[in-house]
């Protein structure tokens, strides 16, 4: 069984992103960090809920995942830690790189892909941390995918009108 393909967009970051050494990789994450866009109010307000938090960041970080009326997913997140660099340059790659895919796609996408773009650029606790925000978007992907346990009980219209995905009722 071979490794999954990623989405078209992440693969061509990703490649881009290895053929720079470690010094021009970091000024491309902190281009990637500038871009990070916070939650808008109409998915979510702080104190934001426990159940979109993700395990083992340091940043503080929290993913949504809205089904939208074509059937692709639009990602979100928020990223409490002001000091939380990587996790703002992850959440704004998977933003640009995923979100307006179908949730099969976005599923499929491993969190090796977190060594692929950070390299040792990054600490084990950290990398811990983004390998954590990957597995969550990849989870809520899994729960908006059709017949996904929990995705019907727990999927609910934000105010936005689109389906908010959680992950409160699914296991892996």
């Amino acid at each position: 069984m071979g490794v999954p393909q990623l989405p078209d967009k992440l693969e061509r970051l990703i490649e881009t992103f290895e053929m720079f050494d470690p010094a021009d990789r970091t000024s491309m994450l902190l281009s990637y960090a500038d871009q990070f866009k916070e939650v808008p109010p109409a998915i979510a307000t702080r104190p934001f809920p426990t159940s979109h938090q993700v395990p083992q960041c340091e940043s503080d970080a929290y993913v949504w995942a809205t089904r939208q009326p074509d059937g692709t997913l639009q990602l979100y997140f928020a990223v409490e830690n002001p000091s939380g660099v990587s996790a703002k340059a992850l959440a704004a790659i998977l933003d640009k790189t995923l979100s307006g895919l179908p949730a099969a796609q976005i599923a499929a996408v491993g969190c090796d892909i977190v060594e692929r773009i950070f390299r040792q650029n990054i600490s084990m606790g950290k990398g811990m941390g983004l390998m954590a925000m990957v597995n969550a978007v990849q989870a809520l992907a899994k729960a908006a995918m059709p017949g996904a346990r929990g995705a019907q009980r727990e999927g609910r219209e934000s105010t936005a009108g689109d389906r908010e995905i959680t992950t409160s009722e699914t296991s892996d």
